[in-house]
């Protein structure tokens, strides 16, 4: 499987980084949602943290663990105008190929959209949908290693407009229980369109190289991550000239202040601060959307950041994320994690 896998990160990635591009120029850009409300709450992209969470291996397979054995995650997020975001996933341990699985569904229901010819003339509605369908496995190498890899199905169907794809995760993850750091390196969603939407040509899929580390104090119930996204390219700002004009946005800044500020684009940092052993509480900031996602030179104070709540019980979690947007724009994100095997008694 190891062998397997480093052609596999070998082929794919040669062949995603041929050409990149950014601005939401890529297909099937929901697959950037955060799926999960501690991901949410750590500001949208975490990689590195290890947790008894199976949300989080959903962006990472090697964050899967066998404590994970048969743990469901439901999740729910309600996006503005009526947009909802629904997540779905379950873990397995084989023990016999000391094996870690897991399946997962994202279902994006965007609701009714009336249907209109060119002249604008109502006929009838649709309901658009995204989805993806995932499958994921991780193996322990050595004492500090994991290593794992998750298979994408996405489709998306706008009425007559449909288009599907595959897509590969490859992730490896460090942990060292003496020390207490975690770290992580993703190749995300390289792959391509099977089908394309009528009329239109093919378009790449929402590739990502992804770095992060993770850092759980010895003295102190508080853990800090940082986040590198996009790491294959180093300028990620929106590309739209027309846009970034209208709306204010600098374009062609210099100096040492525009260096820094490309530079922290690619950075996501998470914070968690554990109260008990059954209450936890996270914040997130993501410099990339609070600087793309700010009115022009209008800002919001909190436009970027996330928090969340988690209360862990012995047969069940509930977390809680709130992220903001924009002025007066944030959106809740709620989650169930529970053990199966703790309520129908099938073993281990």
């Amino acid at each position: 499987m190891r062998r397997w896998l480093l052609i596999s990160m070998a082929v794919f990635t040669q062949f995603q980084l041929r050409s990149q591009t950014l601005g939401g120029s890529t297909v099937f850009n929901f697959l950037k949602l955060p799926n999960a409300p501690q991901l949410t709450a750590l500001g949208g992209i975490n990689i590195s943290q290890i947790t008894n969470d199976i949300g989080l291996a959903y962006n990472n397979p090697a964050l899967l663990r066998n404590n994970m054995h048969t743990q469901t995650q439901l999740s729910f997020n309600s996006l503005k105008g009526g947009l909802q975001q629904y997540h779905l996933m379950a873990g397995y341990h084989h023990e016999a190929i000391n094996t870690d699985f897991a399946l997962g569904v994202q279902f994006m229901n965007y609701g009714s959209v009336p249907k209109t010819d060119l002249s604008g003339n109502i006929n009838g509605e649709f309901r658009p949908v995204d989805y993806v369908v995932q499958a994921s496995a991780s193996r322990q190498y050595m004492n500090k290693w994991h290593y794992g890899a998750s298979f994408k199905f996405i489709h998306s169907s706008y009425g007559i407009y449909r288009s599907s794809g595959l897509a590969l995760d490859i992730g490896i993850s460090y942990y060292d229980s003496a020390s207490l750091w975690q770290a992580s390196f993703v190749a995300k969603n390289m792959g391509a369109q099977l089908t394309v939407y009528a009329g239109s040509e093919k378009e790449e899929l929402p590739f990502d190289l992804q770095l992060g580390i993770s850092k759980r104090l010895a003295n102190a119930p508080l853990q800090f991550s940082i986040t590198a996204w996009h790491l294959q390219r180093f300028d990620i700002r929106y590309e739209d000239t027309a846009f970034n004009e209208e709306n204010g946005f600098e374009q062609n800044g210099k100096g040492k202040d525009f260096f820094l500020d490309k530079l922290f684009r690619h950075v996501v940092i998470g914070a968690q601060c554990y109260v008990t052993d059954k209450i936890e509480l996270s914040l997130g900031y993501n410099h990339m959307r609070r600087k793309e996602l700010n009115a022009g030179t209008q800002g919001n104070g909190l436009n970027g950041f996330s928090l969340g709540v988690g209360a862990l019980f012995k047969k069940l979690q509930i977390r809680y994320a709130r992220s903001w947007f924009q002025r007066n724009i944030a959106f809740n994100q709620f989650g169930l994690s529970l053990r199966m095997n703790d309520y129908l008694g099938t073993g281990k």
